[in-house]
């Protein structure tokens, strides 16, 4: 399916981007960075907003989600906006009982551990997102109208994490009662991961098609699997989601093309690029990339360089700055970044960002600095080893 024309990719806005074309494997000159989770808890200028407002009702509010988005892209001048939502706001819309608890997370109304239970689940029809949908489509429009030539990233959780919170209930550990479903009720486990794949396969078409320029599937408690369970149990759903913006695809302006056989220019004909990422999941990336993922992020854990051989050497990467050196000296910072950065450049391309999320207690300036050094110091400069 074309996107609109006047979606940022393609009417060309957008599709210049260091960030997208990183995404497409071209390597700018100048890396691309962002930061997960930029959106929120280390601003200030986010405390001061959110202030009476439970997390679910700022994401179902367009105008704060969008302003919440945009306060990172000012003030840090990263190369992305993601939008502030939650993994959980497709289930809440779809008709789950799900809130966020302050220090703990999501938490359902009930654990989904039964077949039974999985019925009355899955009986929630996902096609009530297409209406109840409308404030995400709201707060994607209004912030890239915002945005000019910045991307904007959409992302939904993928349907293993979504799965994990909903048959554990809340926030878990090990996952034990997800991976314990999985193996003593195979039917029921599929019944499930279906609809979780359709529910947040509907909420990432849905903010690509109000104008995202690229979108990221977390799957955060995939590293509780084995690549045997991934594969078998999991990969499917992952895919299954991906799907719903696999599709979608633009003509790109702008750029030189090669003739056809009639001696006609053909067009460039791109898709919308898809970030998949986890964590924990160094074992899992090769599979994780094969789902229908374009970029693969990959955790403080791994390496880049041995990330990137783990993958073959032929897909874009993004990450993978250790969150808990933000709080480090600035030279102990700016040494892992320049290693991040080397090990980078074994990749097709790389997005510069964390192994995981910003930490509640960032200073900001540090994310500031942070990305000043990393475009003042390009792509192509010698980096010290």
């Amino acid at each position: 399916m074309n996107l609109d024309a006047q979606h940022p990719l393609a009417s060309g806005l957008t599709a210049d981007a260091r960030l997208i074309r990183a995404y497409q494997g071209t390597r700018p000159e100048v890396t691309p960075v962002w930061f997960m989770r930029q959106a929120g808890r280390s601003l200030p200028e986010y405390r001061s907003l959110r202030v009476g407002t439970r997390m679910l009702d700022a994401c179902l509010d367009p105008e704060m989600a969008s302003e919440i988005t945009l306060q990172p892209v000012r003030r840090h001048n990263v190369d992305a906006g993601i939008l502030f939502s939650d993994i959980v706001i497709p289930l809440k819309l779809v008709g789950v009982d799900v809130e966020i608890v302050a220090g703990m997370g999501p938490v359902l109304g009930k654990a989904v551990r039964t077949a039974k239970d999985v019925a009355e689940l899955t009986a929630l029809d996902p096609a009530v997102l297409d209406t109840s949908l409308a404030p995400i489509r709201q707060a994607v429009a209004r912030t890239v109208a915002e945005l000019g030539e910045t991307p904007l990233i959409g992302f939904a959780g993928a349907p293993f994490t979504l799965a994990a919170y909903l048959v554990e209930g809340g926030p878990s550990k090990d996952h034990i009662n997800a991976r314990t479903l999985m193996h003593a009720d195979p039917d029921a486990w599929a019944a499930l991961m279906a609809w979780t794949a359709e529910v947040t396969g509907r909420f990432l078409r849905a903010q690509v098609l109000a104008g995202a320029s690229a979108a990221q599937l977390f799957d955060s408690w995939a590293g509780a699997l084995s690549l045997d369970d991934y594969t078998r149990y999991v990969a499917p759903a992952s895919a299954a989601a991906i799907a719903h913006v696999r599709d979608l695809t633009y003509t790109e302006n702008g750029v030189p093309t090669d003739a056809d056989q009639t001696g006609e220019e053909t067009a460039t004909r791109r898709n919308v690029p898809v970030v998949h990422f986890g964590v924990g999941t160094g074992e899992l990336l090769k599979e994780m990339h094969g789902v229908g993922a374009d970029v693969v992020g990959v955790d403080y854990r791994v390496p880049l360089d041995e990330a990137n051989r783990r993958l073959g050497g032929v897909v874009p990467v993004q990450g993978n700055i250790d969150p808990a050196l933000l709080a480090a000296p600035w030279p102990v910072l700016e040494a892992h970044v320049l290693d991040v950065l080397e090990r980078g450049r074994t990749a097709p391309a790389h997005v510069l960002n964390l192994g995981h999320g910003v930490p509640p207690l960032t200073d900001p300036n540090v994310l500031t600095r942070l990305v000043s050094f990393v475009h003042e110091l390009g792509a192509s400069a010698p980096v010290a080893s």
